[in-house]
């Protein structure tokens, strides 16, 4: 994503798609950072899936939103600076008895 928003806003873009281009990137790179996982997993995969309805022969942008929205659901992982701000959240299962 981050490489898209770079290329968009290299191109010229008018001044509605570079701004949803810049806020793209500025969510790609909290999201690779590890900064606001849930918020920025979720902004990210509105804005994917708004660029797959736009494009609909695109099947990268269907990705997207698929893996920006399972990581919203997964949250952050043990090297990221959520984890080091709140502390790494592991949910353990008990075991079932019999």
């Amino acid at each position: 994503m981050l490489f898209e928003a770079a290329t968009a806003l290299r191109h010229g873009a008018t001044l509605g798609p570079a701004i949803i281009s810049a806020l793209a990137g500025v969510v790609a790179l909290l999201l690779l950072v590890g900064l606001w996982t849930p918020i920025a997993g979720t902004l990210l995969a509105v804005l994917a899936s708004w660029n797959a309805f736009l494009h609909p022969k695109s099947l990268r942008w269907m990705l997207l939103a698929t893996v920006s929205a399972a990581l919203a659901l997964l949250g952050p992982g043990g090297w990221s600076v959520d984890a080091r701000l709140f502390g790494w959240k592991r949910v353990e299962l008990p075991d079932r008895k019999s």
